[in-house]
């Protein structure tokens, strides 16, 4: 076990109270010693800055810092070179004035650190002054770290014109990386998500993104392995599975991590509970979701093609590159189509994500999250005693209490998936195993709700938007059931008037 001395921000000091290293290292060697100008995105709190800040030391030569590590003895501690570490995480920014004013005062700092002034007033001339000035001085080319590049447009992302603005400003000031190409060692960029290279990129087109590539997707996060052996003493009478349950699952194209912020809060405070969703509510993402009436049961079987997932604009944002981008969704599987074409099968990591945000979309489509609490205890004790007519009852009770204005504002008693959405939202938010439009030999079920040892198969309908039949006639014809065969079975059929805006007709059968 290892302590890490490194303890900056948050997360690193959580790896250093739990007395444990993760190394990383040589993962690290590898991309150093493969190419030059690279690109990662990572969901927030996944370890880039910890990444960053080791790759800062070992070009600075600290050696007494990798003791024991892989790159100990595979690296060249007596060549040490100039690194400008640039952190746009520290602060918000709000105006392309003040971004010059940070980037300013980032660059300033570290040609004081360096013994110089810098005499340029643009901050792009400045950029370019500090790589050259330092490379002279030190006679070794420069390293460029930049962390959480995009974070001023992501905090302007629902203003438009100002995340443009800002995106312009970064755009011209990234450029300056590849014409100074002859004086640096190395660079790389992380971020949350991946403006597309017309965007931001056009300057800086030699970027080496490796987000995807298996090799290193591995690089950010715990594998099972790792938690297994480097957190050993830490997990002793833990529940495993119920810990991969909820922290594991984030795929990228290689063995699976969990997300290593929740896992040292967990080994910390022995709770499960969403720490890394709570570090950020996805407001804008949310919205969004409701903007494009995304029928939410989907975000289980999302697909997208390796373009939509690559990257988006500000003023292009398709839900399915965010939600990947930003952690909400993971990749499930990679179909290859034909010749190099794939697409993408996107679902949900893990159980905090999908119970989280299911409950922050419900809180939006209802406007009132008291229902859900209220009803609770209710929808538990209707579980237990097999008493599904009393369902109808505290659904009936819920929609009656969604405020009539609520609808006409938001336009959602037109929204095809409005009602469904909804019920599936109540289920998951509270941590209960519910699969959305899980395929069966005869066609795929709206949603199934599975609770001890019983299974719940749901089917909806709106009565004017589909042709005359009832839903639960539906599952018995369908045989949606039968894949659940072994246990207690019960059919539910709900149906909704749009107009009403409620349940009109409510059945149920056990098999």
């Amino acid at each position: 076990m290892k302590k890490l001395p490194i303890g900056i921000d948050n997360f690193k000091e959580m790896i250093t109270e739990n007395h444990c290293y993760v190394d990383k290292t040589d993962l690290i060697h590898q991309i150093i010693s493969q190419g030059k100008y690279y690109f990662l995105s990572r969901p927030r709190r996944f370890g880039k800055s910890l990444l960053i800040d080791t790759i800062a030391e070992a070009f600075q030569g600290k050696k007494e810092l990798f003791s024991g590590l892989f790159i100990e003895n595979s690296w060249d501690w007596d060549e040490k070179y100039p690194v400008i570490h640039i952190d746009l995480a520290e602060s918000v920014i709000k105006s392309p004035d003040r971004l010059d004013q940070r980037l300013h005062r980032i660059l300033a700092i570290k040609a004081e650190q360096a013994g110089f002034t810098l005499t340029c007033s643009h901050v792009d001339d400045c950029f370019e002054e500090l790589i050259q000035k330092l490379y002279h001085k030190n006679n070794r080319r420069v390293v460029v770290l930049v962390d959480e590049y995009d974070k001023p447009i992501l905090d302007n992302i629902t203003d438009p014109e100002t995340a443009c603005e800002l995106r312009d400003g970064l755009r011209n000031f990234y450029s300056v990386l590849k014409a100074q190409g002859a004086y640096l060692k190395f660079v790389m960029l992380t971020g949350v998500s991946k403006f597309s290279k017309v965007s931001l990129f056009s300057g800086l087109n030699n970027l080496e993104d490796i987000t995807l590539d298996p090799q290193f997707g591995t690089l950010c996060g715990y594998t099972h392995k790792e938690l297994e052996t480097v957190f050993q003493e830490h997990i002793k009478g833990l529940d495993l599975d119920k810990i991969r349950q909820w922290y594991d699952g984030y795929n990228f194209l290689s063995e699976s991590v969990y997300n290593p912020f929740d896992v040292l809060l967990y080994l910390k405070k022995r709770i499960f509970m969403p720490y890394w969703f709570e570090t950020g509510t996805p407001t804008f993402l949310i919205r969004l979701l409701a903007e494009k009436k995304l029928f939410i049961p989907d975000l289980e079987h999302l697909i997208a093609g390796e373009e939509l997932l690559g990257s988006f604009d500000i003023d292009f944002i398709e839900p399915a590159p965010l939600l990947f981008q930003t952690g909400y969704l993971t990749i499930k599987e990679k179909e290859h189509l034909f010749d190099h074409e794939y697409v993408y099968h996107l679902g949900f990591p893990n159980h905090e994500v999908k119970k989280s945000l299911t409950g922050s979309i419900l809180h939006l489509l209802i406007n009132d999250i008291r229902p859900l609490k209220t009803g609770q205890t209710t929808l538990l004790k209707i579980f237990k005693s097999d008493r599904l007519d009393e369902l109808k009852e505290l659904f009936h009770s819920f929609f009656a209490s969604i405020p009539h204005d609520w609808y006409r504002k938001k336009d959602m008693a037109g929204y095809e998936g409005y009602y469904c959405s909804i019920v599936y939202c109540y289920f998951t938010a509270l941590g209960l195993d519910v699969r959305a439009e899980e395929t069966t030999n005869h066609g795929q079920l709206d949603m199934a709700v599975l609770f001890n040892e019983n299974a719940y198969i749901f089917e909806f309908k709106v009565n004017e938007l589909t042709q005359p039949s009832r839903a639960l006639d539906q599952i018995k014809e369908k045989k949606y059931h039968e894949k659940y065969t072994g246990r207690d079975i019960y059919l539910i059929g709900i149906e909704f008037s749009k107009n009403d805006r409620n349940i009109t007709c409510f059945e149920w059968e056990k098999v």
